[in-house]
């Protein structure tokens, strides 16, 4: 077990923490906890990189660990009415898209790769700023209701975008793949 993976696994248990700290209205723990998780991404990140530790299984535990962490956030702060609804029905459905996608490729026996667009860093980019602003704005009233607002709908367009990316993506793969290859 490598250290960023070690690290990593952390992060996963900062989720269930960062979501008790939400719902029973500790918003600094909540916020601090984000950042933390946060900022582990980018220290196993380093550390995977710079002291050639990386491994197939930390890159999976990874993006897990990272979808997880913002998935929950963002469900939460929904229920919460901190986001709006339909955003977060948008951001879910991309990643459940894709992850089905993923595995059905992968049960046809044609797995595909995902790699991570511009578009998809830029979404990630900004759910997260909207995610740290949100919590920043619950534990220190801040006042961010105006940037929210025009975070909330540049969110849901990368969310689109970057869905409708990966999209072409999948069916250009599951295209070349099946040339000839037609059962019934």
């Amino acid at each position: 077990m490598t250290i960023p993976n070690i690290i990593t696994i952390i992060r996963f248990l900062l989720v269930p923490a960062t979501i008790w700290a939400l719902l029973t209205h500790k918003y600094d723990l909540a916020f601090a906890l984000f950042l933390i998780a946060g900022l582990s991404d980018a220290v196993d990140g380093f550390i995977a990189r710079h002291f050639n530790q990386m491994s197939e299984l930390g890159a999976y535990l990874d993006a897990v660990a990272d979808k997880l962490l913002l998935v929950s956030v963002f469900v939460v702060l929904a229920i919460m009415g901190q986001l709006p609804l339909w955003l977060v029905v948008v951001a879910v459905s991309r990643d459940v898209l894709i992850l089905l996608a993923v595995l059905l490729s992968t049960v046809m026996g044609r797995p595909v790769e995902i790699r991570p667009s511009l578009a998809s860093k830029a979404n990630t980019a900004v759910q997260i700023l909207l995610a740290v602003l949100v919590l920043a704005d619950l534990a220190f009233p801040l006042d961010l209701a105006a940037l929210l607002w025009y975070l909330a709908p540049l969110s849901a367009l990368l969310t689109v975008v970057s869905g409708a990316a990966y999209l072409v993506v999948w069916l250009r793969h599951m295209a070349d793949h099946g040339e000839g290859k037609h059962t019934d």
